[in-house]
């Protein structure tokens, strides 16, 4: 299996059993408000792991805090993608499309 439909298929498996677990019924327009909020909070977590803040001292870059960061983006990513029925295929050919415009 292609790693990043494996991805999206774990994605899928965890999203049903959250809404399950926790009776989560949201439109889809409330779902994406918050996934985008969470992708949003993610990033900011994001921000202050690579000392964006030039006011304070630096601190020591944790290269596996910035790891997790991204990992928790793309769950959220992966989530948004499933819920408007964008699958992995779609996600790569999308992405080689832009690819390819942003070298024009």
């Amino acid at each position: 299996m292609d790693r990043l439909e494996h991805i999206f298929q774990l994605q899928r498996k965890f999203d049903e059993e959250l809404i399950e677990s926790r009776g989560l019924q949201y439109d889809l327009s409330t779902w994406l408000q918050k996934e985008t909020l969470a992708i949003v909070a993610e990033l900011a977590e994001l921000l202050n792991e690579v000392n964006f803040k030039w006011w304070k001292n630096p601190k020591e870059i944790n290269y596996e805090n910035i790891k997790g960061e991204l990992i928790d983006i793309l769950h959220f990513f992966a989530s948004m993608c499933i819920k408007i029925g964008m699958d992995a295929p779609e996600v790569y050919e999308r992405y080689i499309e832009k690819n390819k415009e942003n070298f024009l």
